[in-house]
């Protein structure tokens, strides 16, 4: 059997049952996530120009780029299409025309792409930079990036998310582990001030709405529309249970950069014709032992082969095999959580009980680099997963939170992302 199809047989295998595979469809009461919607694009990026490791987000007065990556599994280009969607605070479609967010045309070809190179997996790895010469932005907020073959604009392949904002206001969060709930413990409490010396907002109890996410995670995003008080030009949101957020634990950590060595929370790695596969140690459950610092990349991850002068395109791809040493768990699922699957809870990413090694299992197909990941619990019906059962909630863990403030001032028909900020627990 050719590679190339040995390769397309083995993505199949390790992704038996992905979401991915099905086609795009954002239902009007559902809001975007960042997603691939086919098997054969993966290793989904969206970085900021010279800010490593910050979330897709961008200041619209600026000359800050946005770039958007990933790699189709094949061994020919596509010819490919994107147009970009702008959205409200609760990621779904605002009501401006693409004349009144876009300066430019939406419509328009990727057109930056390169081969792999001395690689087992064969790919495509494509680039693309916003704002760029073919269109820019107008106004602030959120937006989504929608790609897909050339004239085909039904056939979603792969959607992302990323926010524009006006560097408006001054917003300064704040967070603590003496919650309204309990004292040092398994909880953090975020309170936000904004001060609004240069900017006028009329009624800032009805105007504005802030957002605040916890390492990215978008089944934990909250939204709060009516401050505590105002103080002047003084905004402040304090004392909101809804901003209380489970403390979680740090992410664990694993490193793939070569093939001559086992990394970082690698157990072995092996060649196995024509690819090689990563057994990661056994993972235990954390939820009964002491808190543990250790620093990590707050749910990201970072594509590096050692030794290359491209990891873009001379990093390969691994399978990687999951295991979670602990018993069989009943009324919900356990997912594997991190940037590396979206955050999101889908067959893809979800641990199956072996009951012939009574361990949970997972095998996914990911490209050399750094990744941290951890065991998230979704029960039976939940749209929000917990860390609670596995991981444990410590209040000493350092968590990544971004607030994001919209306006929306009387009359206009869309949600202005006027300022964010970023603040990390335990600092």
């Amino acid at each position: 059997m050719k590679p190339r199809y040995i390769l397309l047989a083995l993505i199949a295998a390790v992704t038996l049952c992905s979401p991915l595979a099905s086609s795009a469809q954002n239902f009007s009461d559902e809001p975007y996530v960042t997603r691939s919607f086919s098997d054969q694009f993966r290793t989904l990026r969206t970085e900021v120009e010279g800010r490593d490791l910050f979330p897709p987000v961008i200041d619209l007065n600026t000359r800050e780029h946005i770039t958007i990556s990933f790699d189709e599994m094949t061994e020919e280009a596509s010819y490919l299409q994107y147009s970009l969607i702008h959205c409200n605070a609760d990621w779904r479609p605002s009501l401006l025309s693409e004349l009144e967010y876009l300066d430019g045309f939406n419509t328009n070809p990727i057109e930056e792409f390169d081969f792999s190179m001395a690689t087992f997996a064969h790919y495509v790895h494509y680039r693309l930079t916003l704002p760029n010469d073919d269109v820019q932005f107008k106004v602030s907020g959120n937006y989504v990036l929608l790609v897909y073959p050339e004239n085909e604009p039904d056939n979603i392949l792969l959607q992302v998310c990323f926010s524009v904002y006006e560097n408006n206001i001054l917003v300064a969060p704040n967070v603590t582990s003496r919650t309204d709930i309990d004292y040092n413990r398994e909880h953090q409490q975020v309170s936000v001030t904004l001060n609004a010396d240069n900017y006028r907002i009329q009624n800032p109890y009805n105007e504005l709405k802030v957002s605040v996410t916890q390492n990215g995670r978008r089944d934990r995003e909250v939204i709060v529309n009516r401050p505590l008080r105002v103080q002047g030009n003084q905004v402040i949101f304090d004392h909101d249970r809804s901003l209380i957020f489970e403390a979680g634990n740090e992410f664990r950590r694993f490193e793939m950069v070569a093939t001559r060595y086992a990394g970082l929370g690698v157990e072995k790695i092996y060649h196995f014709d024509p690819y090689y596969h990563v057994v990661l140690a056994p993972s235990e459950p954390r939820a009964e032992t002491s808190y543990l610092y250790d620093k990590t990349q707050n749910g990201r991850f970072v594509i590096r082969q050692s030794g290359a002068s491209d990891s873009d395109t001379e990093a390969d791809y691994f399978v990687v095999h999951f295991t979670l040493d602990m018993p069989p768990m009943t009324g919900g699922k356990i997912y594997i959580d991190g940037e590396m699957t979206n955050h999101l809870y889908t067959p893809y990413n979800e641990m199956v009980y072996n009951p012939q090694t009574g361990k949970y299992e997972k095998t996914l197909l990911l490209k050399q680099g750094s990744y941290n990941y951890q065991y998230l619990f979704l029960p039976d019906g939940a749209n929000a997963a917990s860390a609670a059962p596995i991981e444990g909630n410590y209040y000493e863990t350092i968590n990544e939170y971004l607030v994001k403030v919209y306006h929306r001032a009387q009359g206009e028909r869309y949600d202005r992302l006027i300022g964010i900020g970023m603040t990390f627990s335990g600092r």
